[in-house]
């Protein structure tokens, strides 16, 4: 590749496009976005403009600037990533997309390529609930195949008496989308693997990422993970089988139960991911360079870590950063957007040499900032 400028289109203007711009502008890059909103929070930093997903009249310009497509957000139709590469250069390609946005598809994939998951079924009518449940039992959590995230389009299930609700909440879906039913997995942890190919096959991993979830949605990420070495290699094998099975180009989140020292598939998201966003301030290269990288074809940058790091994720509304700055080594990232209930509007980043160092700042910040039963998961956590 020359140093001649390239021009990388993101579909989705969120955070994660946001962060991408800001650790690509160094590289060179330069970024057109599209997003369906009209403001989103990237728009700070790069051109973006208003269209639809599926309106390719609109989409026609956008990929006549670019010189390569990405995402910041899985659910762009995978019909539209397949007319992209009719014009450009598209990382991660559509194939991923299909298979990301479809739970029974994903799931499929995760035991063709040897990783367990829970037992499933794909539910289409009310006969096929009661069906499954008969087959797979209770607990058990009934969700849409497509455009579930963050905990939505989901309903627990801990009885065969739930089965009614679970059809009045979700049922109405069955038909467009369809819907799959999944055992519950009473896992010892979860952890994700953050993973990078570039255009030439090579493949990095972060250290694996131990993750708490609070309604749904990811609530504090610690790497590099402490009792998973057992798991390690298991665990980065699949994310390479996965990521050559797809041909995949860029970064990519393989989020894993850990249960009795097994690892079982769970989700995988084609593209730079929450849990990996401790890179940014904790690695050698965050996981936003690298996936430029990987899309632009340059080499790969190193993916280890320079310490500990826990991240603190910020839903709702962002707490008082003078506050936390006054704890060492606290990295505070607000992504510019406006307070509202479940939204995720920033995150910190705590770091040092090691876990010891790095509990003691999390206990003194989450301390100051009232968010000690936040941090909690993470606090009870032996120090070795």
């Amino acid at each position: 590749m020359s140093n001649e400028k390239q021009v990388i289109g993101i579909l989705g203007g969120g955070q994660l496009a946001r962060m991408m711009v800001l650790e690509g502008a160094p590289l060179g890059a330069a970024f057109r976005i599209v997003d369906t909103a009209e403001t989103p929070c990237a728009a700070q930093f790069a051109p973006t403009e208003r269209a639809d997903w599926r309106d390719l009249e609109a989409l026609a310009p956008f990929a006549e600037a670019i010189d390569v497509a990405t995402f910041d957000f899985e659910n762009v139709p995978a019909e539209t990533a397949q007319w992209l590469t009719e014009h450009v250069r598209v990382h991660p390609g559509p194939q991923a997309l299909a298979v990301a946005q479809d739970r029974m598809a994903e799931k499929t994939l995760f035991r063709e390529i040897g990783l367990d998951t829970a037992r499933f079924a794909a539910i289409d009518t009310r006969a096929d609930l009661d069906r499954a449940l008969e087959e797979i039992g209770v607990p058990a959590i009934l969700k849409t195949r497509r455009l579930g995230y963050d905990g939505k389009g989901q309903f627990r299930l801990r009885d065969v008496a739930d089965a009614d609700a679970a059809w009045d909440a979700l049922g109405e879906q069955a038909a467009q989308h369809g819907l799959i039913l999944e055992s519950f997995v009473p896992f010892d942890y979860e952890v994700s693997v953050i993973a990078v190919r570039g255009r030439d096959g090579d493949f990095r991993t972060w250290p694996l990422t131990r993750n708490w979830h609070a309604d749904g949605i990811l609530s504090l990420s610690l790497a590099p993970a402490p009792g998973t070495e057992a798991i390690a290699d298991t665990a980065f094998a699949h994310a390479r089988t996965l990521a050559e099975r797809l041909s995949y180009v860029g970064v990519f989140a393989l989020e894993l139960f850990v249960k009795d020292g097994r690892v079982l598939g769970n989700e995988m998201a084609p593209r730079v991911h929450n849990s990996g966003h401790w890179t940014y301030d904790g690695a050698v290269t965050s996981q936003f360079q690298n996936h430029v990288r990987a899309v632009l074809g340059l080499p790969l940058g190193d993916t280890a870590v320079r310490g500990c790091s826990v991240m603190f994720n910020w839903i709702g509304a962002m707490p008082d950063m003078a506050t936390a700055l006054a704890v060492d080594d606290v990295h505070w990232h607000d992504y510019g957007k406006s307070p509202r209930p479940g939204r995720k509007v920033g995150h910190a980043t705590v770091c040092g040499p090691d876990f010891a160092t790095v509990r003691a700042r999390v206990q003194a910040l989450a301390e100051a900032l009232g968010r000690v039963e936040q941090a909690a998961p993470l606090l009870e956590l032996p120090v070795s």
